[in-house]
Formats: C-alpha cells, sequence, structure tokens
C-alpha cells in the first residue's frame, strides 16, 4: 500500500506595497485556495502608501491563519522576502506577488513536486506574465483568453500536465515554493539586490552550483 508522506505547515509570503484591487484580488484567492490546508499567510506591509490596502490587512490580522509584519519604511522586496522567511525557521515556503491570482490546489501541487525530488530546490508554476514561465508566449505579457479566467486555465493545465515538471535555470520570483533548506544554503536573498531585481537568479544560480534543481510545474497556472 502507498505511505501516507509526513508533511509540515508551509508559509505563504506575499510583500505587498501598491494596488489595492490586486492586493485584494491576490489575497483573495489565497485564502479561498485549497493552500489554507496546509499552510499559512504571512504578509509583509511593506510601508504601504494606500489607507485602504492598510485597513484591508487590518482585517485580515484576525484570522488566526494570517500573520502580519509591518514595515516602518519602505524596504523592498528582497527585506520583505528575508523578513518573512525569518518567521518560521523550520518551515518550507511560497514567495508570492500580490498581484497574482491562484486556484484550488495549486499549492499541494508545487509542494508535491518538490517532494518527488530532493535535490529540487524551487518550484515555478506558469503564468500568463512571468518571463521564461508564460504562457503561451515566452518572455511576454500575455493576455488571457476571452471569458478566460486563473481558474479555467487552471484545471486545462492540471488535467493535461498533471505530475508533469520541466528543469529550468532560475525561479520567477512571482509565485515560486522554496526549499527550507536550499534557502539556508544560499543564505536567503542577498542584501545587495536593494529594493530588488535579479535576486531570484543570483539565489538559483548559487544553489545550481552546488547541485540544487529549479523546475518548472507545468500543471500548475
Amino acid at each position: 500500500r502507498m505511505t501516507e508522506v509526513a508533511f509540515d505547515r508551509l508559509d505563504i509570503i506575499i510583500p505587498v506595497y501598491r494596488g489595492e484591487v490586486a492586493v485584494r484580488r491576490c489575497l483573495d484567492s489565497v485564502l479561498a485556495s485549497d493552500a489554507m490546508e496546509i499552510a499559512d499567510v504571512v504578509i509583509i506591509n511593506d510601508a504601504s502608501p494606500e489607507p485602504g490596502i492598510s485597513a484591508f490587512l487590518d482585517e485580515l490580522a484576525a484570522k488566526s491563519s494570517v500573520s502580519i509584519i509591518n514595515h516602518d519604511l519602505n524596504q523592498g522586496f528582497v527585506a520583505s522576502v528575508n523578513a518573512g522567511a525569518a518567521l518560521h525557521h523550520d518551515r518550507d515556503f511560497v514567495i508570492l506577488n500580490a498581484d497574482t491570482e491562484v486556484a484550488r490546489d495549486w499549492l499541494q501541487r508545487l509542494r508535491q513536486h518538490g517532494a518527488d525530488c530532493l535535490t529540487a530546490a524551487t518550484v515555478t508554476p506558469f503564468s500568463n506574465n512571468a518571463t521564461i514561465a508564460s504562457y503561451p508566449q515566452l518572455v511576454a505579457d500575455n493576455v488571457l483568453p476571452p471569458g478566460e479566467h486563473t481558474e479555467d486555465l487552471y484545471k486545462r493545465f492540471a488535467k493535461v500536465n498533471a505530475g508533469q515538471v520541466l528543469e529550468m535555470p532560475t525561479a520567477v520570483g512571482f509565485c515560486t515554493w522554496v526549499r527550507r533548506s536550499a534557502w539556508e544554503d544560499a543564505e536567503g536573498f542577498d542584501p545587495i539586490f536593494g529594493r530588488g531585481y535579479g535576486e531570484e537568479v543570483d539565489f538559483c544560480c548559487k544553489l545550481s552550483a552546488k547541485g540544487w534543481q529549479h523546475f518548472l510545474a507545468t500543471d500548475v497556472f
């Protein structure tokens, strides 16, 4: 018989700054997804200048599965992710941009791919706008087909590509599962990248040089 793999809880780390509509849509999708069965949400309010965002986050803070880290000054993506990752030192986690939408068992699938390959440092899903993880055109901001939503595409990817991954040279920071031991091996994101750009490429290249691998989860959109 199959033996059930014992998994620890994960964190979903979401740095937040601007764009109230997108932030609400992102967090609503996360909280409505199956991810909440296995994960807690860690939101970094990076000194948002939008009162509506802070008010929304105050509402969410009442939920037991949500933690809020408030920055007095804007520090950028790198410092925000590093702060979120430091909250629970023993957990694998997902970095999620605040302008993304997720669906159904997206996190369970990313986590399972990580469990299937113990040298996987990161697992990144497809998106319509995620450089080398973009669909249908790579390195393009693809408009979703008329009448299609994230969940529609998610269902198709999950069915057609069930359980499949491709190796990729680097994760894409919009949404990526990160193995804690790999994160520690690379000592997190390098603060030299300031407010952020290129930090995940640097992080992944350091790990590749040590034998770690990075994967595209082709069954998650």
